[in-house]
């Protein structure tokens, strides 16, 4: 006989307000410790954000389940659900250009760059060794054919070999100490040259901020494991050290906004973040007062560099790039603004030329993908066109006039054909204008003037990808160490976010440039901008001779 099965009991419909929930929560904090009080806040928080998503017309269980766990890809062979087509569709879009990995491939493909074994080269921090033959010397004679004489190859042969460590590691000098048995004076000997009273030099601090606001290692665990590996590095310690390398580096940081807002092309954008001392809410007689905190990250470039900046608080990335705009010299004329279609980040008092993110545009016909495939395919193998004519001038390092050029030769068509497209699927009344399909064709066409900026400005780029990026750094922090306790954590922890990654981003290493300004702080003091990731190696090397 079949067993039944119960099903469970229906719960009992009660309508709740969130805010009603979020009352709860306050009142039971006295109750609660602090972290049982932030997972069950975090939970409400969820809750309210589902809910609203749920509400919102059009929400897909696909975008949903995207919102919460993110998106694995968004290529558009991937996201049509089929490789790319190499002919004309019935929409009238082709793909130009496909290589045979595009294209789906087949068991014969190249291998694509970066997967394999590092080649010793690789190694740039890597201690170098140089092994002696040992039983043979140049210019002896061969011991095979007895009758040549051997000679040194330009390439030895190399072996590597990679051990562990701990990331700060520590070294105890004991001095040894001697009596006098008449008067009793102890003579200590003299400790090694370059070891003085500081604990922790240079090079500590700076493995310390790149753990921690380059690769988001929070302080307390980084604690346990220099704890499991025998040399203890308390977390309270761990700040101490980084803040006290904020003041050496401080100087160099100022240029870096100095000269970032000289840029020619100035990307921005924000994401949420939290510090503890800035209070979550207000009092109903502030009701009008922000509770948000936001990091905001601006990448500026111009004179073949990218610089990154990053600023925590309460402002948003309109108000951030307009305190940076604030020092730009008179002289510049306005520098090409890049973001997304939000407010917040035009929202101050400067003067930009604005382009918009077709990255963010296309994004909304990927998530109606399912819905319209037809359409959405139409638009995607557009947009994938031109940024592969994007690819292709960069591929060719083309300057910013040539670049324009090439798109008005060959993107131009393709986007005048999707301007075409979208006005007639809302005013022949192809899609309905508030249908999910509707409301990205109406995004594209109210934008059209902004994300069409590159067919007429030398320069302008097509996404914002590059701060999106670098926003990453302050996301990766927020996923691990959960927030900033103080406004001045927050200062330290953009100070080195700004260092590290603008490093990055110009192919210096960050740790050496971390180091360099700290043992040269009074030469990066008087001329900063001699001390940037791009340059401070010559000053270093001139400041040792």
């Amino acid at each position: 006989m079949a067993r039944k099965t119960r099903r469970p009991k229906r719960p009992d419909r009660r309508e709740l307000k969130i805010q009603d929930l979020e009352a709860i929560v306050e009142r039971a904090r006295a109750a609660l410790s602090e972290d049982d009080h932030q997972t069950l806040k975090a939970a409400v928080d969820t809750l309210a954000f589902v809910t609203r998503e749920l509400e919102t017309k059009g929400t897909s269980i696909r975008r949903l389940r995207k919102l919460l766990f993110g998106a694995s890809t968004e290529r558009t062979r991937d996201v049509l659900g089929e490789s790319d087509r190499s002919g004309p569709d019935a929409d009238g879009g082709g793909s130009t250009g496909d290589s045979a990995a595009e294209r789906g491939g087949n068991a014969s493909k190249p291998r694509p760059k970066g997967h394999g074994r590092n080649p010793a080269s690789a190694y740039r921090g890597a201690d170098k060794v140089p092994v002696p033959h040992g039983e043979l010397a140049r210019g002896d004679r061969c011991p095979d054919c007895k009758r040549g004489k051997l000679y040194r190859l330009s390439e030895p042969k190399t072996l590597v070999r990679v051990i562990g460590m701990a990331p700060l590691r520590a070294t105890v000098y004991e001095l040894e100490r001697l009596r006098c048995n008449l008067c009793g004076t102890i003579h200590t000997a003299k400790p090694p040259p370059g070891v003085g009273a500081a604990k922790y030099d240079e090079t500590a601090a700076s493995m310390i901020g790149l753990l921690k606001y380059g690769c988001g290692v929070p302080f307390h665990r980084l604690e346990k494991l220099q704890r499991d590996l025998g040399i203890p590095l308390p977390a309270a310690t761990q700040w101490e050290v980084v803040e006290r390398a904020a003041t050496r580096l401080a100087p160099a940081f100022d240029e870096l906004v100095r000269q970032a807002a000289q840029g020619e092309v100035v990307h921005n954008d924000d994401t949420r973040m939290k510090i503890l001392e800035l209070p979550a809410s207000v009092s109903e007689d502030d009701a009008d007062e922000r509770t948000g905190v936001f990091t905001s990250g601006i990448v500026a470039t111009g004179d073949g560099h990218e610089i990154a900046v990053f600023f925590t608080g309460r402002q948003h990335a309109g108000e951030n790039l307009a305190d940076v705009l604030a020092r730009r010299a008179a002289e510049l004329p306005p520098p090409i603004q890049m973001c997304d279609a939000l407010s917040h980040n035009t929202a101050g008092d400067f003067e930009t030329i604005l382009a918009g993110c077709n990255a963010h545009a296309r994004r909304r016909f990927v998530d109606v993908v399912e819905s319209f495939p037809d359409e959405c395919r139409f638009v995607l193998e557009t947009l994938r066109d031109v940024f592969r004519i994007d690819a292709e001038a960069r591929q060719h390092e083309l300057s910013a006039d040539d670049r324009l050029r090439l798109h008005q030769d060959r993107s131009a068509p393709l986007m005048h054909k999707l301007e075409d497209w979208l006005r007639e699927q809302i005013e022949t009344r192809k899609v309905e204008p508030n249908s999910g399909l509707g409301d990205a064709i109406t995004y594209m066409r109210k934008h059209w003037s902004e994300l069409t900026l590159f067919l007429r400005e030398p320069g302008a780029p097509l996404d914002n990808n590059i701060c999106e990026r670098a926003l990453k750094k302050a996301i990766l922090h927020r996923k691990n160490a959960l927030f900033y306790k103080t406004e001045n954590g927050a200062r330290v922890g953009d100070l080195f976010m700004s260092l590290i990654h603008t490093a990055e981003l110009c192919g210096a290493d960050p740790f050496e440039y971390l180091v360099a300004l700290q043992r040269h702080p009074r030469q990066a003091a008087e001329d900063p901008a001699a001390w940037m990731p791009w340059n401070y190696a010559a000053s270093a090397a001139e400041s040792r001779d």
